[in-house]
């Protein structure tokens, strides 16, 4: 298992409002991928999975008509 560091932004879908709820966290998983999946399960959900050059893999994530971002940081 890995440690990371998880961002989970959640952005606001009101134009006039640029705020976001922000949580931070430090989990131990295997696989991000795997976290993403367990943590929508039962929703209908659609994410794209990208790589930062640090490493940080980050999912843009919607569900229910709203934006998220995951981003993975290991420790």
């Amino acid at each position: 298992m890995k440690e990371y560091e998880v961002i989970w932004e959640i952005f606001n879908k009101c134009p006039r409002n640029q705020m976001r709820d922000v949580f931070v966290e430090e989990i131990e998983i295997e696989d991000p991928e795997n976290y993403i999946k367990d943590k929508f399960k039962g929703k209908e959900v659609s994410y794209e999975q990208t790589v930062l050059s640090d490493g940080t893999i980050v999912f843009d994530i919607v569900t229910s008509q709203i934006k998220q971002r995951c981003s993975f940081t290991e420790i």
